[in-house]
């Protein structure tokens, strides 16, 4: 699969510098790298301009051409991010440039959205940690058609258009918090860490009076941006069909699935050992009783709890 991701962070802003936006570009180029097992994922491309960076600047021009190569190239997945100052006006929203200057901004965040919608890049994911950054994927306030996002386009932002966004700690609090969902803070029992998962994972961080971010999507389907450790073994979740022939039956127990006791059967003893691993993962709950143990040992039962039933279904329909 060829999935690629461009992430800028400029620091040097001259008189009204930053001090975490390289750190953010730079910690999401390191996690999006690889996945959790080594495995690789994307293929990164960072563009920074750190406080005495030197004559490398991060301009429109750079930006534009560096937007151009992530979105004008076929691919199966696209990541942008971007983590610096924003601003806004009565035309929208807009992502600063080191040779930004009054009246003239930086690079309109509907022209990001432009470039994105004609896109061939199937699935793309946009991440803004700067103020203003809600404006993305707003109506224009010059075109009175309304603003759409082609299919398998997501956008995430720090803020609302007309919010700040805060750094804390060398770093912005979104991309922090960005970076702790993608190593595993909004993988779900697969380990698949999608969109819609950041954004819950990281919604639910902030306070009701903090920055409070925003999410747009448009996609058919859910497509991991980075793979983590599955919370159980997912052959385990395979094999639910198996032990649950019906998803809303009881399985009863025995003092037989229990390896401690005398009358322990090997068969049952493997079966308890999967059951009990779904109950740590909340897929399966005891009857009547607390612990599975106790089920065992007083020969009651257990049963898939809702999500169990869920995963039962995508095990029995090959779709894990």
């Amino acid at each position: 699969m060829i999935r690629r991701a461009l992430c800028i962070g400029i620091d040097n802003y001259g008189g009204s510098s930053l001090r975490g936006c390289v750190s953010d570009a730079e910690r999401l180029g390191d996690i999006l790298r690889r996945n959790e097992d080594k495995s690789p994922n994307f293929d990164v491309r960072l563009l920074t301009a750190p406080i005495g960076g030197g004559n490398n600047l991060v301009t429109r021009a750079t930006v534009r051409v560096a937007l151009d190569d992530l979105f004008n190239h076929p691919a199966d997945m696209a990541f942008l991010s971007f983590s610096g100052h924003g601003s806004e006006n009565n035309l929208g929203g807009y992502l600063i440039t080191q040779d930004a200057q009054q009246y003239d901004d930086g690079i309109p965040l509907s022209e990001i959205i432009e470039k994105a919608n004609q896109s061939r890049v199937t699935e793309i994911v946009i991440l803004i940690d700067s103020c203003h950054s809600g404006h993305l994927g707003n109506i224009p306030a010059s075109d009175n058609s309304r603003a759409q996002l082609k299919e398998g386009l997501s956008i995430l932002t720090a803020s609302r258009g007309g919010q700040v966004s805060v750094e804390d700690a060398g770093g912005g609090v979104f991309t922090s918090l960005v970076v702790d969902a993608l190593d595993g803070g909004a993988a779900d029992i697969l380990g698949d860490v999608s969109a819609p998962s950041i954004y819950s994972y990281v919604e639910a961080a902030l306070g009701a009076w903090q920055q409070r971010p925003l999410f747009k999507s448009h996609v058919a389907q859910l497509i991991p941006i980075r793979k983590c450790h599955p919370a159980i073994d997912v052959d385990i979740i395979r094999n639910l069909p198996s032990i649950f022939p019906l998803p809303a039956e009881d399985f009863s127990l025995t003092p037989t699935f229990e390896n401690s006791h005398l009358s322990h059967n090997t068969h049952n003893v493997g079966v308890f050992s999967q059951l009990q691993a779904l109950n740590r993962v909340h897929l399966v709950v005891p009857v009547g009783c607390s612990h599975m143990y106790d089920a065992a040992m007083e020969s009651r039962s257990c049963r898939l709890t809702p999500s169990g039933r869920y995963y039962w279904r995508l095990a029995q329909s090959g779709r894990i």
